[in-house]
């Protein structure tokens, strides 16, 4: 028989505004830090485990994050959160 001791999920999410929209760069990246912002909170109250590993601004204004979160709360997951 198997089972998962520990599992964990590495996204890449970009964070950006339709093009169309005219946004300058610094009104995109306001906005798109507040959409991180509330991804963050959405997550704290999922209690979901998670680790931003590398947030990137982009020169359109779009920000690319990298955010390690843990698969269930079942699992020992101590050893991807170091």
């Amino acid at each position: 028989m198997k089972r998962v001791k520990a599992a964990c999920i590495l996204q890449t999410l970009v964070f950006s505004q339709k093009p169309d929209m005219g946004y300058s760069k610094e009104r995109a990246l306001t906005i798109n830090r507040e959409e991180i912002e509330h991804y963050k909170k959405t997550m704290e109250k999922a209690r979901t485990r998670y680790q931003i590993v590398d947030e990137a601004e982009q020169a359109d204004g779009s920000i690319i994050v990298h955010v390690r979160k843990a698969y269930n709360d079942k699992a020992d997951v101590e050893e991807y959160f170091v």
